[in-house]
């Protein structure tokens, strides 16, 4: 899955925020052609492959890579630049930079890859390749902007890229690095895909299948096929108890049975769909990704939860569950406390870290509690002490986490750790006389792994793809990528995932290019160790036994249901398919869901017969379905008239018994008729009478069908039909329509006829004066009968005509109202019109609320994301201008039915004029006291705002003066001034906090100065992390840390054993705290400022360093939540 904005370069285009091709693969419902056997996989050879090694080798002639140097870049006005053409993989290639973008006025550099000589290339040539295109930072090349993307090239896509590679002002800025003597240097590395690879069969060449991606899904590819390969795990899986009435999307464990079951005995790659659908997530789950750790804890966590009180219960502890031993040991006195932990995967740091061991160095790295951080033993007070964990066993299945992501609270952002991270094949837990051991773990158990799976993330921090290595049967490496399974050697599994830097591949011959060390983006992020012990154990047989009798029957069906699709599919050539629409279908259609004309042909009996049928045989196979006569059968073709009205207009004439059905075609009107080699043929059978038989159509004679309307239940329906001569009036058939209609004698009718539907409806009068054939009506014509209400009766009928009725019909839409705090919960239906206006929809909602709302004006709408099926981000607008229904529900050109709603407190217009503003009050220890929602004109000041929240305090604060502050991470961003505007304060993004002004800060001298203080905690690095509720502090010129100290205690109300332990130091943006002693000056440390803002790079702030006691995140840091901290929520 390519997170990139990766597409063909046109310059009239703009930026793109979506991969292109926007298509998708149409999936169908079960994924693979079962086989019957009970074989676990095509057996792989427990050695390595010596031709999969040497095919792995020969594969890199098919890759190359190629450096540019782009010179002149200030001063060449040209739009594109092209590099010379360069050969890879047999083929000419060059590199396509717009260096200012490929439309006017961007503010990116665009680059792509180029088929060169593509114009000189055979007709319908096609080649694909995967390319990682680089703009070289020539200062740091650890700086080099680097994607990744693959492309079909063709005559029609002969180049492929980004419009959005980089944006210019980080390359041409003058000490990027990038720009260096007005040249650029790109390097691009091409693989080519050899043909073959087009037709690639996974299973064939490997005995493994892939996993479909849905968008997204590459994370959870990985992880299933993980799980998967560990044959315990799929065992466990299968014995999990499900119900035959269960169905897939509902049920995870079915789910997850019949995607593995898929994959063992499947021949094609399966859809994950269903499982996703069974975890209670939407399509836009499928298009975000996901942290595959994080997936692993909570699938695991919800299958062990669903596992208990079966046969297979404690099956995941089994797997991956271990325990440590938390451990301090006092060094002074005999005192030593333990505490025993699980586990189910460990986090192994890789900054700082050559290889694993070294991590498991680090893990059990012993921590020194002493001087303010002395240990609190009991009976002893503060003591001395070591601080450690080690380990009490191993499980037989070891899942390291390696840390790739890690927060940088320096540059405020998540970034990933591309350094080089080593791992072996085998991995010895035992090193060193098990010094990772805890002293009572049992030393009997042999400790030694062998891996199993390399699952490798490509990208960076804001997205990526994610593949796995896996090694089923200890020997021949398999790399699993999606719908993917290739074989791979060992080299590519495990050096290539190591990380760090790589060499650009050498030039193709003949083409000179500098060698570049670039960072590896591609590299191991989760692995998976199996005890060499356990391996036998671990890795056991699977086989159709395994799997519930009713499961193996439903998939079975399901196979089979593919296999005749596929079948149809493959003969599709052969076979004509006839849908016969009979005088049953129209009455069972219509005035249900169908309204205008007379059938929906989708939904009649179809027929799959051969093109070479004769219309005999086949009026012999109706005859044998429906017990109609062949004498009692006349079939009539549809005509699609210039209006688009559908109706039944030639019969087929009687000595066409002997034509093939393959030859019948439906007449064209105006150009729309269905012509040509038909696979489908549409038909409408007249059924003849028994005793009377078919009626013989005189030439002067018409077909004509009737339907029937009720005004007083607004129902329409089917009333049936009859030939009637051209010559005809409308008085002459009303006997006959009364009778048929089964209305009294000499009841006035209203006798329309329904012409068309599209664009508006049209339906008129028949003028009982005029001859049929006067009137234009012929074969297949359809009149619209009803009693004709008095003109008191119109009154109180709603629809009191057909024509009103189909008038409603026509645009009258169903729209699914949504809560817009709680969307999972059943929506509320109404059917609306498509005329309906905002204010409209909102009176029909309000009505409809149980109970009901009193002021439709409190109801907000929020129109839905039609690719996601989410709300979008803002709110509708109270409408300045008329707005109707079909506007309400347009999203980017479609039309969505659904619309998410939510109820004000006061009126939408109304609300729309105030500012609102959440705002947390604080009290005296600086912690938080309450929260409170204010809403104010929008040209209030700040003097207003604290006016309002006055009200809203206790009494103790009516004449105490207030402060309102901005915070944000932790830090005093700015102190409002009164007179400061409120409107362009955006409290979605800063947190704001009012509290009582201290008395000693009313009133600050020139010598004294209000000093920011920050909590904080500081790693290993000197990383400084702050936390908690930051406040301000008043010092003077003369104070010194020991001044200070006893009224940050009192402030703080911290107890003095506690307080002891804090340490104090002076920290500035960018640098490592500066610890302070208590006879330090404070002014001398701390730059004094009158700004009201925690200034910038340079500012400094006094930080107390302590144990922070809520180690979540704060709450007003969620805005900030980066790509991989999206949670992942499992909700059935």
């Amino acid at each position: 899955m390519a997170t990139n904005d990766v597409h063909m370069q046109d310059p009239s285009e703009g930026d793109q925020t979506e991969p292109e091709p926007l298509m998708e693969a149409v999936e169908e419902n079960g994924d693979a052609n079962m086989d019957a056997g009970n074989d676990v996989h095509a057996p792989i050879t427990e050695t390595v492959d010596p031709a999969a090694e040497k095919q792995a080798e020969e594969e890199d002639s098919m890759e190359g890579s190629h450096t540019w140097d782009i010179h002149n870049v200030t001063h060449n006005k040209d739009l594109k630049r092209f590099s010379e053409p360069f050969m890879i993989g047999g083929y000419p290639w060059r590199i396509l930079v717009f260096p200012r973008g490929n439309r006017a006025g961007s503010a990116v550099l665009s680059a792509y890859l180029d088929c060169g000589e593509s114009q000189t290339q055979p007709i319908n040539w096609t080649r694909r390749a995967s390319f990682k295109l680089s703009m070289v930072n020539q200062r740091d090349h650890t700086k080099t902007i680097c994607k990744e993307a693959a492309h079909q090239f063709s005559a029609q896509a002969n180049d492929w890229g980004f419009t959005a590679f980089a944006n210019q002002q980080d390359i041409f800025a003058p000490n990027a690095g990038f720009l260096v003597n007005d040249t650029l240097r790109m390097n691009v590395v091409v693989r080519v895909e050899r043909p073959e690879d087009l037709y690639y069969d996974s299973k064939k060449s490997t005995g493994y299948v892939g996993l479909k991606n849905q968008g997204a899904t590459c994370y959870m590819n990985s992880l299933l096929q993980t799980l998967y390969n560990i044959n315990y795990f799929r065992q466990a899986v299968y014995h999990m108890p499900t119900q035959e009435e269960e169905m897939p999307s509902t049920s995870i464990p079915l789910a997850l049975q019949s995607t593995f079951y898929k994959l063992q005995f499947g021949d094609t790659s399966v859809s994950t769909k269903d499982l996703t659908k069974s975890f209670g997530w939407d399509t836009m789950e499928g298009f975000m990704q996901h942290d595959v750790q994080e997936l692993n804890r909570v699938l695991c966590d919800n299958l062990e939860e669903k596992m208990k009180n079966t046969k297979v219960q404690g099956a995941i502890s089994h797997l991956f569950e271990g325990h440590t031993v938390n451990f301090v040991e006092c060094i002074n006195v005999d005192y030593k406390s333990n505490r025993k932990e699980s586990y189910m995967d460990l986090q192994l740091d890789v900054k700082g870290c050559k290889n694993v061991y070294d991590s498991f160095v680090k893990y059990t790295e012993v921590e020194m509690l002493d001087g303010q951080n002395q240990y609190k033993a009991e009976g002893h007070g503060l003591q001395d002490a070591r601080k450690g964990v080690l380990f009490d066993d191993f499980p037989p299945v070891l899942q390291l986490q390696l840390k790739r992501f890690e927060y940088d609270f320096q540059r405020d952002m998540m970034v990933k750790i591309n350094d080089r991270y080593e791992f072996p094949d085998e991995l010895d837990l035992d090193v060193d006389d098990g010094k990772f051991l805890a002293p009572g773990a049992d030393r009997s158990v042999r400790n030694l792994y062998k891996l199993h799976s390399v699952l490798v993330h490509s990208g960076g921090v804001h997205g990526g793809h994610y593949y796995a290595y896996i090694r089923p049967a200890s020997k021949q490496w398999l790399k699993f990528d999606d719908e993917k399974v290739y074989k791979e050697p060992s080299k590519r599994a495990l050096d290539e995932q190591f990380g760090g830097e790589d060499e650009t591949p050498p030039p193709a011959p003949g083409f000179t290019s500098p060698t570049l060390k670039l960072t590896k983006y591609s590299n191991a992020y989760m692995l998976v160790y199996v005890r060499e012990s356990s391996w036998k154990d671990i890795m056991l047989d699977v086989s159709q036994n395994d799997i519930a009798e009713h499961v193996r029957s439903r998939l079975k069906a399901e196979a089979e249901e593919k296999e005749r699709r596929r079948k149809e599919k493959m003969e599709a050539h052969l076979y004509t398919i006839i849908k016969v629409a009979r005088d049953e279908d129209f009455k069972n259609q219509i005035g249900t869901h169908q309204f205008f004309d007379l059938v929906d042909n989708d939904k009649v009996e179809s027929f799959r017969v051969k093109k070479q049928t004769t219309l005999a045989e086949f009026k012999q196979m109706v005859a044998e379905k429906w017990g109609i006569a062949v004498e009692q059968q006349r079939f009539w073709m549809w005509a699609t008239r210039q209006n688009r009205s559908v109706r039944p207009s030639t019969p087929l004439a009687p000595n066409s018994d002997e034509n093939r059905v393959c030859d019948i075609r439906e007449p064209a009107a105006g150009g729309f008729g269905r012509q040509g080699n038909q696979s489908e043929v549409r038909l409408y059978l007249e059924e003849g009478p028994q005793a009377k038989g078919l009626h013989t159509i005189e030439r002067d004679e018409l077909l004509l069908f009737f339907k029937l309307y009720d005004p007083h239940t607004q129902k329409l329906s089917f009333l049936g039909k009859c030939f009637a001569k051209k010559i005809n009036t409308l008085p002459d058939l009303m006997p006959f329509l009364t009778k048929l209609a089964k209305f009294p004698e000499g009841i006035p009718l209203e006798v329309t006829e329904e012409i068309k539907f599209e664009p508006k409806v049209m339906i008129d009068k028949v003028d009982q004066r005029q001859t049929f054939h006067r009137a234009q009506l012929e074969h297949g014509d359809i009149l619209v009968v009803q009693a004709l209400p008095s003109p008191e009766e119109a009154k109180s009928l709603k629809y009191p005509l057909a024509k009103d009725y189909l008038d409603y019909v026509k645009w009258r839409i169903t729209v699914h109202f949504k809560k817009l705090d709680n969307p999972k919960e059943e929506a509320l239906s109404l059917e609306l019109s498509s005329k309906d206006t905002y204010e409209e929809v909102s009176r029909r909602l309000a009505a409809a609320l149980r109970p009901p709302l009193e002021d439709p004006l409190k109801l907000r709408f929020t129109q839905q994301n039609n690719y996601t099926q989410q709300p979008k981000p803002q709110a509708m607008r109270f409408p300045t201008q008329e707005q109707d229904l079909p506007d309400m529900l347009q999203h980017f050109g479609q039309t969505t039915d659904t619309l998410f709603y939510e109820v004000l407190d006061l009126p939408l217009p109304q609300l729309e004029r105030l500012k609102t503003l959440k705002i947390a009050f604080h009290g005296e220890k600086a912690e938080e006291v309450a929260q409170h929602q204010l809403r104010l004109p929008k040209d209030s000041c700040i003097e207003h705002v604290l006016e309002e929240l006055r009200k809203l305090l206790p009494a103790d604060y009516a004449s105490t003066p207030l402060r309102l502050l901005q915070i944000y991470w932790s830090k005093i961003y700015k102190v409002f001034d009164e007179k400061d505007d409120i409107e362009g304060i955006n409290d979605q993004y800063w947190h704001l906090r009012a509290e009582a002004v201290p008395e000693d800060q009313l009133s600050v001298s020139e010598q004294d100065q209000l000093m920011h203080v920050y909590h904080f905690t500081c790693d290993q690095q000197s990383h400084v992390n702050n936390f908690g509720d930051p406040f301000l502090l008043r010092v003077t010129d003369t104070d010194t840390l020991a001044d200070i100290r006893p009224r940050i205690q009192q402030k703080l109300g911290i107890a003095d054993e506690e307080f002891a332990k804090w340490k104090f130091a002076a920290i500035a943006s960018l640098r490592p705290p500066d610890y302070l002693n208590d006879d330090d000056s404070i002014a001398s440390k701390f730059v004094k400022s009158t700004s009201t803002y925690s200034s910038g790079q340079d500012s400094i702030y006094l930080g107390l360093e302590h144990t922070d006691a809520h180690p979540h995140r704060h709450r007003h840091h969620n805005n900030r939540l980066s790509h991989y901290e999206r949670p992942v929520k499992i909700y059935n």
